[in-house]
């Protein structure tokens, strides 16, 4: 099966045109086109045929039509000329045929009633409108009337009549109060069809005087209120009070309560009526009854069934409604109306009958000279419709000759047609209920070949499907369609291509090698003409990573991936939806590129999620199931079963599992008798059980609930089940966790976990607590106690072993005989200290200490290990002593030694040994002192420089605040730093330990110097501290060096040495170009100047202290150093920058040999300046101290 391809809609009425084709020419809908050729009148608007209008506004009698030439209009008046430019009431728009008739302006809808047709004619034929009936709405007042009360019994029908004025269109009615609220209705009290207000039996709550019905003439938006009625409803119980209170006893006294009535129809009256509905129209039957009690309305259709979709009941099934009825629709309705008394039926006789509707309408035909075509105007109606034909609104019969024209019937037949056969013909199909009129022109027309289709319109297809080359054409007579490939190419035939008849070129299978040029030749016995369509091939768009199935519990996050792969030069949409829908609307759902995540995940997310993506030529796309799963709903409707002593069955309904199957079910009691409120795990069983036998204790008022368990996790718990009470016995099981420890030296306390309540067994629980001292042949000493948890003995020997059992029991008897577990009687301090204590100072900061066992007698207890106390005397590098603070290690069990850490190195330490058991501490063993050895200080407290000067620094520093040892010296380092953070070489002075003070003289001007400190004892040198200072700048001198900046001499020296330079780099760039080749160790020897050689940080030396003086005395700054490396940037080796320059500078590193690596590497933080790499302007200044 042919597939087709999706049609822009710009395209989509040309592309209708072309298929249309069958034995005449369509004249397609191209605006250009229709520009050039002759075309008959059309109408293309008009008004309705019956047009009511509103008599306070403008009367607007639409009447709109196209041809070519543009058609002239006229009208007619109840089948006369309407000459509109005798009334100044009326006028007619410009370029249309549509008239305005001036109401608001003094003119009257009434006088322009009546109806109108509109004619609409050219140089090739007139086309005609319907007949307009135009009529002006009317809402009329109610007429006068005296309305007398109406006074009803209870239990009895009532019509309250509307009869509304009868108004152009019918008005809406309906019933209100005074307060205007709708009345209230049921199948008590209903409006009918007419408008009437029906009352199937009164009640005393019917009484009411406003009783208002309503009529609204929606045209005019005008309502139209009838006078109030009153109805008074008459009880039979007051109407005895009344009859009583004016006579003796009779028999009215006794009159009857309300009656109840079988069913009498209000609304039709009669056994059957008869009803006419046209086709098409909704059909509504009523029926309406009185009665007590208030009857049921029931539809049928004799011999047959109510249309099914069609049929719908209103107002309390008292009207059935049909809609878009058909003459099948006829036949006999029956109503029954029914209570508890009887009933009563109705039947309507329904006929349908039809005002014309088309079979074929007539169409427009466009011929070409000596062609043939045919008109056919087929209707159907009931009655079935005559067929009269028109040709320019006059009737066919009185119309012009033309001999290519012969009428049979329903049916125009044209023979061999000419151009001046061209008119515009209409068909009139009318019965008793209506008509219908069709224009349908003849135009003939001598037309060379059209190409239609935009010249090289571009088709762009996926590879493997179906392409379509538009080839719209128009020509009379119809031109042959012709297709090649390329400029020069063969007219393309064979199975590979089908060509259709509105011009189109099919490709049903288009491949890469399918692209390219095509041409279109349409040609007729009139011309030829050509046209070229591209036609490109695309890569089809696929999903290389499709979403995958998903399971996820409720509330966590899923995420779907949809990667994709596409046509470079087509730009993909992705979307995603859910179960074929789209996404919700909520935050949750996070669309990215190639991925959706859903967040909090929720029961409603559970579905299929789609990625579809979208190009311009084709769609793909991928799903995938996401199942949502979570913790079962709990168990429900629990029912205990098969009661026995010691048993009972427990039964359940699982609740909802979720998406995750139930692994198993979780069954808990509670003891309403001894702990109520408090759940205990009772046992569990499998997933697929919904039973279990359950073992019971005595004495316990059980009640159970169930908990369902899956791969999520728990369910709540379902719903208590009944309670349960087993009966009593004696108690199955002793107390747990007996024990026997002293808290004093002279007692044994004995503890035990008391039975829980269901462990009692019975009432009246108590406990037979015995003990014995173990080793001694002795009697069980025995006491019987009251529910509690433990006994204590008196008067023990301290720290002895004791043999102890309880013993439960209550009213009905004995616990099993319990088993004996070892106690000890309370323990008391240790005795004795250890002996021996020896330390052994391993390091300045570490010791070992040792001491003998203490004998276990001594210890009256839980030997529980050895504490050791120690602290710091004094330093011994400061005689001030400081708040002693004392530390304790303690050594679990029987260890003999221990590690002391974290000693002060050069102090004085004393300890103590004592040992510990459950009860305390023994006695202290005698202070043990013990010195640590001398240890590297800590770093000087502080390091200050002032006073800078010209050449010279004030250092200034604090001792050690831990100077753990006897000072023996400082060491201070210290190293000029340049602008380019580059270090100088270190130099080193040791300064004996009693100063705190140096003067650093012969330093350059205006460098920065880094300097490291730190203190020495006699086993090494501490931590150091460092610093940074900067001397400063004569004044003078930097006057002086700017003016040698304005000197002339100096000027040309520097243009001399700038020239110099570029010669140099570009005899090496040529060089270069040639395969030279220059080490950096090369270039280095060829320039070698003492002044410009980069400083090695393994020299130790700093270099030669210059004056500012000599410099000034020299004045040649550039004597030395003025060479430059090869890549035009200067290498300082002192710094005159200041502090903010100092903060930029570049990261200098050196080579193995002492060379500048960034002189020669591609690795530059900051790019040099005019030859200089401070970020200042080049100066003499700088210049000179860049060589300094």
């Amino acid at each position: 099966m042919m597939k087709k391809m999706s049609i822009p809609t710009s395209r989509a009425s040309l592309v209708l045109f072309l298929c249309q084709i069958i034995s005449a020419l369509d004249v397609p809908l191209d605006s250009k086109l229709l520009e050039e050729l002759s075309q008959p009148p059309t109408i293309t608007q008009q008004s309705p045929k019956d047009y009511i209008v509103d008599p306070r506004e403008n009367i607007v009698i639409q009447c709109e039509a196209k041809g070519k030439p543009p058609p002239s209009f006229s009208w007619t008046r109840n089948g006369t000329h309407f000459d509109i430019d005798k009334d100044a009431q009326v006028t007619m728009k410009p370029n249309s045929g549509t008239l305005v008739v001036n109401i608001m302006n003094g003119g009257k809808a009434e006088a322009y009633e009546g109806v109108y047709q509109c004619t609409a004619r050219n140089e090739r034929g007139a086309a005609i409108s319907n007949n307009i009936v135009i009529r002006p709405s009317r809402s009329p007042l109610w007429t006068k009337e005296k309305l007398e009360p109406n006074h009803v019994r209870e239990g009895d029908s009532l019509v309250l009549h509307c009869r509304p004025p009868v108004g152009l269109p019918p008005p809406i009615i309906f019933w209100m109060d005074n307060a205007f609220q709708r009345l209230p209705q049921s199948e008590r009290v209903s409006q009918g069809l007419n408008g009437d207000l029906y009352f199937a039996n009164v009640q005393p709550e019917d009484t009411r005087e406003d009783y208002i019905c309503y009529a609204r003439f929606n045209h005019t938006q005008t309502i139209q209120q009838k006078q109030p009625i009153s109805v008074k409803v008459f009880s039979m119980d007051s109407l005895n009070d009344t009859i009583a209170a004016n006579l003796s006893d009779t028999d009215i006294y006794g009159a009857k309560p309300v009656t109840e009535r079988p069913p009498v129809l209000l609304t039709p009256t009669g056994s059957t009526s008869t009803k006419v509905e046209l086709r098409g129209n909704v059909l509504l039957l009523e029926c309406i009854a009185a009665g007590l009690p208030t009857p049921v309305i029931r539809w049928i259709k004799e011999g047959g069934e109510l249309p099914a979709n069609r049929t719908f009941f209103e107002n309390f099934k008292k009207t059935l409604k049909i809609i878009d009825v058909s003459e099948a629709d006829s036949g006999n309705y029956k109503c029954i109306a029914r209570n508890t008394l009887g009933s009563v039926h109705h039947v309507i006789s329904v006929t349908v009958k039809a005002a014309p509707y088309w079979i074929t309408a007539p169409r427009n035909l466009v011929l070409s000279p000596g062609e043939d075509g045919t008109l056919i105007c087929r209707a159907n109606g009931n009655p079935k419709p005559s067929i009269s034909w028109l040709a320019n609104g006059v009737p066919i019969a009185i119309a012009p000759e033309d001999p290519s024209r012969k009428v049979d019937g329903d049916t125009i037949i044209f023979s061999h047609v000419q151009e001046r056969s061209s008119a515009v013909y209409q068909c009139n199909a009318s019965n008793e209920y209506g008509y219908l009129l069709a224009n349908a022109f003849v135009n003939v027309l001598a037309e060379p070949p059209r190409i239609l289709t935009p010249a090289n319109k571009l088709y762009q297809v996926i590879a493997d499907s179906p392409a379509l080359l538009d080839c719209a054409y128009f020509g009379s007579p119809k031109p042959e369609i012709e297709w090649f490939k390329g400029v020069k190419g063969s007219i393309l035939r064979g199975n590979e291509y089908i060509f259709h008849d509105n011009g189109t070129l099919e490709i049903p299978v288009a491949q890469k090698d399918s692209a390219g040029t095509y041409t279109c030749v349409a040609r007729n016995e009139l011309g030829k003409i050509q046209n070229e369509v591209q036609l490109e091939i695309k890569d089809p768009t696929m999903i290389i990573k499709q979403p995958e199935y998903k399971v996820i519990q409720r509330y966590g996050q899923v995420s779907f991936e949809c990667i994709i792969k596409h046509d470079s030069t087509l730009l993909p949409t992705v979307v995603w939806l859910k179960d074929n829908d789209e996404l919700p609307d909520d935050e949750r759902f996070l669309v990215g590129k190639d991925n959706l995540t859903i967040m909090n995940v929720t029961d409603k997310d559970d579905g299929t999620y789609t990625c579809i993506v979208n190009t311009t030529l084709d769609s793909v796309s991928a799903s995938a199931v996401l199942t949502v799963v979570a913790r079962p709903n709990p168990p429900f409707d629990l029912e205990l079963t098969g009661q026995l002593e010691r048993s009972i069955e427990l039964s359940w309904i699982p609740g909802d599992e979720n998406n995750s199957p139930i692994t198993n079910f979780v069954i808990e009691y509670e003891d309403a008798l001894h702990e109520p409120g408090v759940w205990h795990y009772q046992t569990e069983v499998s997933g697929t059980q919904t039973t279990a036998q359950l073992k019971l204790s005595p004495y316990v008022n059980y009640s159970f609930r169930v908990i369902a368990v899956n791969k999520i996790g728990r369910s709540q718990p379902s719903e208590p089940s009944e309670q349960y009470l087993t009966k009593s016995a004696s108690p199955d099981e002793n107390p747990a966790n007996v024990q026997g420890i002293g808290s004093e030296p002279d007692n044994l306390v004995i503890t035990w976990e008391p039975l829980k309540g269901f462990q009692s067994n019975g009432p009246g629980l108590q406990y037979k607590v015995s003990w014995r001292q173990k080793d001694v042949d002795d009697e069980w000493t025995s006491v019987i106690v009251a529910n509690v948890s433990k006994y204590i003995v008196s008067g023990t020997p301290t720290f002895v072993p004791y043999e102890v059992k309880v013993q439960a029991l209550n009213d009905l008897g004995y616990a099993p005989e319990p088993s004996e577990v070892i106690g000890h009687s309370g323990e008391d301090l240790p005795m004795v200290a250890p002996g021996n204590v020896q330390v052994h100072v391993i390091n300045s900061t570490l010791a070992k200490v040792h001491w003998d066992p203490v004998p276990l007698k001594t210890v009256r207890g839980h030997l529980q290990g050895y504490k050791v106390y120690y602290w710091k005397v004094q330093s011994l590098s400061r005689r001030s002593r400081r708040h002693v603070e004392k530390k304790i290690l303690t050594f679990r069990g029987n260890k003999t030694f221990g590690m002391l850490p974290g000693l002060e190195p050069y102090s004085s330490y004393k300890l103590n040994v004592r040992v510990v058991n459950g009860k305390g501490e023994g006695p202290a063993s005698p202070d043990k002192v013990f010195k640590t050895p001398e240890g590297v200080p800590s770093s000087p407290s502080f390091l200050k420089i002032t006073n800078p000067t010209l050449d010279s620094l004030t250092l200034e520093w604090g001792s050690p605040t831990h100077p753990n040892g006897v000072l023996t010296s400082y060491t201070l380092k210290f190293q000029p730093i340049n602008n380019t953070h580059e270090l100088g070489p270190l130099v080193e002075i040791r300064i004996p330990a009693n100063e705190s003070s140096l003067i650093l003289k012969n330093l350059n001007y205006s460098t920065r110097y880094k300097f490291y400190f730190n203190a020495q004892t006699s086993v090494g040198s501490g931590s150091q501290i460092t610093e940074e200072a900067v001397t400063i700048m004569d004044e003078a001198m930097a006057s002086r060096q700017v003016d040698i900046a304005t000197q002339g001499w100096f000027i040309g020296l520097m243009c001399a040495v700038a020239l110099l330079i570029l010669i140099l780099l570009i005899v090496c760039f040529i060089r270069r170009n040639k395969g030279g080749k220059y080490p950096v160790k090369e270039k280095e020897d060829a320039h070698a100047d003492p002044e410009i050689q980069p400083m090695k940080e393994d020299d130790g030396t700093f270099g030669e202290y210059r004056s500012l003086e000599s410099d000034a005395e020299d004045h040649k700054p550039l004597k030395k150093g003025s060479r430059t490396p090869s890549d035009r940037t200067v290498k300082k080796e002192d710094s005159d920058d200041s502090l903010v320059d100092y903060g930029e500078g570049v990261n200098g590193q050196f080579n193995e040999d002492g060379s500048f690596i960034g002189q020669y590497s591609g690795k530059k933080e900051k790019e040099p300046a005019e030859g200089n790499e401070s970020s200042e302007a080049p100066s003499p200044v700088n210049a000179m101290n860049s060589f300094v």
